[in-house]
């Protein structure tokens, strides 16, 4: 990078916070602490501001599954397996998609409880995740449906925290609302309201964001959404990921206001070595630049305008002079 270029890569990023702290470079306990400095600053300044900040918002679409009763079950009281006859459920739909699969659920015979899906072994073979509490059903009815979805691997949080989806007019309520209001979600329609719930294995740091609906869907339909981005750097190949790793990685912030991330960065190492001045001017200039670029990137929202009533002004206006 030329000296007189904005920062553009994560080496600019690290050679001008050692430069600005004179540092040597190339010390690899210097550029390490750099490095945390840095991607600690890149996620710092989209905390709490992502919805300002058209880079981080990204469009998906998820298609929500049919409900599927095709065949009979035989369910025996006290077992978890869950035997059919001409179900098909591995044989895929349009959509490339199992007719049954692990996190599906199962309403059996005339029950009004669901079960959950653990595993599917066949075309007639379901493994249900806990057992069969109810009497013996034999060549019974069912009704296979699904209202937990996963959403798009990067996915951080929604972009209206009201709204899923502006197209098919899905609100967004929490999760304690969601399970206060639905508690038992077995009744099968058309998607109307939706929660985020964080789905992982126990042991497992990586939550699975997923997207539960009440209620749901009896038809294949495709739904819309938008969401901010977990993904906050690009390699030079293309490659998004969580944080600036290669020296040639760049940030998602466009380039006009990277050098906000280096004045988060420079502020972090002076109040890390307890030097409060320096440590306050930096942050001084990284808050003022970011009131700068929320303004900036923030075109077309409501502001505060003085309306006066001109509307008798004028009708009197329109009159002849006499």
């Amino acid at each position: 990078m030329s000296t007189s270029q904005q920062f553009t890569t994560f080496l600019d990023l690290i050679t001008g916070l050692t430069t600005a702290v004179r540092i040597p470079s190339g010390v690899t306990a210097s550029d390490t602490i750099s490095k945390r400095l840095i991607n600690t600053a890149l996620h710092d300044m989209h905390l709490g501001t992502d919805y300002k900040f058209p880079w981080a918002e990204r469009n998906a679409r998820l298609i929500v599954r049919a409900s599927y009763t095709t065949g009979t079950v035989t369910a025996t009281k006290g077992s978890t397996t869950l035997s059919g006859t001409s179900t098909l459920w591995t044989t895929t739909d349009a959509f490339s998609i199992a007719n049954a699969r692990a996190n599906g659920k199962v309403l059996i015979g005339g029950s009004r409880i669901p079960y959950v899906v653990d595993s599917v072994g066949g075309a007639g073979t379901i493994t249900l995740s806990s057992k069969f509490t109810e009497d013996t059903v034999t060549d019974g009815t069912y009704i296979y449906f699904e209202d937990e979805y996963a959403l798009a691997s990067d996915f951080l949080r929604p972009v209206d925290v009201q709204t899923f989806s502006e197209e098919c007019s899905i609100d967004l309520i929490g999760r304690t609302e969601f399970r206060r209001r639905y508690p038992n979600n077995i009744t099968i329609g058309r998607p109307r309201v939706a929660c985020i719930v964080d789905a992982a294995p126990s042991g497992s740091t990586a939550p699975i964001r997923r997207v539960k609906f009440y209620q749901p869907s009896s038809i294949a339909m495709t739904i819309p959404y938008t969401y901010i981005t977990g993904n906050l750097a690009v390699s030079s190949a293309g490659v998004a990921a969580a944080n600036l790793s290669a020296d040639t990685d760049e940030p998602i912030v466009p380039l006009r206001y990277r050098h906000a991330i280096f004045y988060h960065a420079l502020a972090a190492w002076y109040r890390d070595r307890k030097d409060d001045t320096r440590s306050q001017e930096a942050k001084s200039e990284y808050t003022d630049i970011m009131l700068r670029v929320m303004a900036d990137s923030d075109v077309g929202a409501n502001r505060p305008q003085f309306r006066p009533r001109i509307a008798h002004y004028a009708d009197r206006a329109r009159r002849p002079w006499r």
